[in-house]
């Protein structure tokens, strides 16, 4: 089939790659527009738009999908079907209505659970022990269209959203094209998605990424890997912001003394422990503001000899 693939981040190039290396034939390719990236915010095309420049196929950026230019294009190409991974914008119907077997979306969760942004970051935060990638039909309604193939992936307890997504997208990346390839010799048709189960998965602001201390440790380790590596999760300490990675130990081991409080902080020389709303936890890698991420221990040796007894992190 002629295909125009639709994709933006680093998890998209997966599928861009295997469509690519398969028998369709991949006409263009749609992403967002560049945006500024790296510590000096310049200017930078999308993972996918390099991906597809090193490939020599057209890349079309339009700032939203419904500009006549755009759509004028998109009708010349003559697309068959409009495989998406991760595009990052709504598709309006006058495109959705272009290519004859419409566009079909590789979404990373086992829909209907977790419609909308953030499905993976989702199914770690909410503790779920498997979830997957599904190809389906792009409709009006956010992720409801009828599905053509889903695959599983257990959740594993040290994931972070950053983990998870890179085995989705390489394992969702043969999904997809196995779907174009059914599509095309018209063996698989698409199946309604159920009424029940429902769930939605909006994207995980900086803000929702903030460390509530008086939360359960397992609350906290969830939100934290969630939140990893972007937005990244993160808490105050004399009102200085500070960014958390993934805890070395959510259940942390037997401490002399009493247990710290909510938000309270033991320093040792080879640990950081933190008071929750049930059991201490260990931190394992922060960053402080304007720094480079470092181990918790070696960030503790300059606070120890300042940090007023009881410090707690807000």
């Amino acid at each position: 089939m002629r295909l125009v693939f639709a994709g933006t981040p680093e998890a998209a190039t997966a599928s861009l790659t295997a469509l690519l290396d398969s028998r369709h034939e991949v006409a263009a390719v749609v992403t967002r527009p560049d945006a500024p990236a790296g510590r000096g915010r310049r200017m930078a095309p999308s993972p996918v738009a390099r991906c597809a420049e090193a490939a020599g196929v057209e890349v079309l950026r339009p700032a939203r999908p419904r500009d006549p230019d755009f759509l004028q294009r998109l009708r010349q190409l003559a697309p068959d079907c409009c495989p998406v991974t991760a595009y990052g914008a709504l598709i309006p119907q006058a495109a959705l209505d272009i290519p004859r077997h419409g566009w079909v979306n590789l979404h990373f969760s086992l829909l209907p659970a977790w419609r909308g942004a953030a499905p993976v970051q989702h199914a770690i935060l909410h503790g779920d022990d498997i979830t997957g990638a599904t190809t389906f039909r792009l409709v009006a309604e956010l992720d409801a269209g009828p599905v053509f193939g889903v695959l599983t992936e257990p959740v594993l307890p040290s994931d972070t959203a950053g983990d998870l997504l890179a085995r989705l997208a390489a394992a969702g990346a043969g999904l997809l094209v196995a779907t174009m390839d059914g599509i095309e010799s018209g063996e698989l048709r698409p199946v309604p998605q159920p009424a029940d189960g429902v769930s939605l998965a909006p994207k995980i602001t900086p803000e929702r990424a903030r460390v509530d201390w008086g939360q359960p440790a397992m609350a906290i380790d969830r939100l934290i890997r969630a939140a990893a590596p972007r937005p990244g999760a993160w808490t105050d300490l004399a009102g200085v912001r500070l960014k958390l990675g993934p805890l070395a130990s959510a259940a942390a081991a037997a401490d002399p003394g009493p247990p710290p409080g909510p938000g309270e902080l033991r320093l040792s020389r080879s640990r950081v422990l933190v008071g929750t709303g049930s059991d201490p936890v260990e931190l394992g890698e922060v960053q402080p503001h304007g720094k480079r991420p470092m181990r918790a221990a070696d960030w503790a040796r300059g606070l120890r000899d300042r940090a007023p007894a009881g410090v707690r992190l807000t």
